[in-house]
């Protein structure tokens, strides 16, 4: 009975631990992608999709704007902030104010580029570095596509 009462106890013990580091896990799980939500998204817009260029392992976000706010270019800062860093060696965000028109891949249609409010890329390797406005956001016609 006594050698029973220990492989009980450490049954017992062990079978505790492994269904409470499981059920944690899946709640750790749900925290990590709340997490990663609030850190994809800010006050007027929020990362819709990212997409590969091709099959260089370099990703493209694809950002939503709230339309009351497109034109306010503080928006525009405060995502490229948060999704990019000084760095990075390749970073690029595109912005739409409308969702139905966020591409699916990194190509656009004539009716997403037309929709599109701006273009941030930085990429180190080809010395290159813009934000381009369309001209809804920014209605210098010298500096909006």
């Amino acid at each position: 009975m006594y050698k029973l009462l220990p492989g009980i106890l450490l049954f017992s013990l062990l079978a505790l631990p492994m269904s409470a580091f499981s059920h944690g896990e899946e709640d750790h799980e749900h925290v990590d992608e709340a997490e990663i939500q609030q850190t994809e998204s800010g006050t007027g817009w929020r990362l819709v999709r990212s997409v590969e260029l091709g099959d260089s392992g370099k990703l493209i976000r694809l950002v939503l704007v709230d339309h009351a706010v497109h034109t306010d270019k503080t928006i525009y800062s405060a995502a490229i902030n948060r999704l990019c860093t000084p760095g990075d060696d390749f970073c690029r965000i595109r912005f739409w104010s409308e969702e139905k028109y966020v591409p699916e891949k990194a190509s656009l249609t004539v009716e997403q580029n037309k929709h599109l409010k701006a273009d941030y890329l930085v990429n180190k390797s080809a010395g290159m570095q813009h934000l381009r406005w369309s001209c809804s956001v920014n209605p210098d016609k010298n500096n909006c596509f």
